[in-house]
């Protein structure tokens, strides 16, 4: 995501091409491509379907408009993939701090149960001695109740 997050948009002949931090040139390869066409050199790739098979009938020029036209394409298809996994990750990193939120909450509360556990504890130690000391008291107003007749 770091990778993608320093890719750049830049302009040549009016076409959109990413441009990576590598060094990577499109504009160059276009280029590149274009000059071999000129000289009348075609790619490798002829039996690939970029072109149409008509396309080896056209003239240069219009092999280049319509390689043209696939490039825009596919840098559009490219930037809606780019976009959408600069989405993703702004939703990772959202998805993360709700995370750690949550776990810093669930800490919060396991140490709120814990000190209630340890009251509970305490005020149920408290109730029985409550309750012998009540019992002792009663065995005693029963001793004093016969004493009494």
């Amino acid at each position: 995501s770091s990778k993608i997050r320093n890719m750049e948009v830049q302009s040549a002949d009016g076409i959109a091409v990413l441009e990576d931090c590598i060094g990577f040139s499109l504009t160059k390869t276009i280029s590149k491509v274009e000059e071999k066409l000129k000289k009348g050199v075609l790619p490798d790739c002829q039996d690939d379907d970029i072109i149409p098979r008509v396309g080896n009938e056209m003239g240069a020029e219009a092999q280049i408009r319509i390689l043209k036209a696939k490039l825009r394409v596919m840098q559009e298809d490219l930037a809606n993939v780019v976009l959408e996994c600069r989405k993703k990750d702004d939703e990772n990193q959202n998805l993360e701090t709700r995370l750690k939120d949550s776990e810093e909450e669930n800490t919060r509360l396991q140490r709120t149960i814990s000190l209630q556990q340890s009251q509970t504890e305490k005020y149920k130690m408290l109730s029985q001695e409550a309750k012998k000391k009540t019992e002792g008291l009663q065995q005693e107003v029963t001793a004093l109740e016969k004493v009494l007749q």
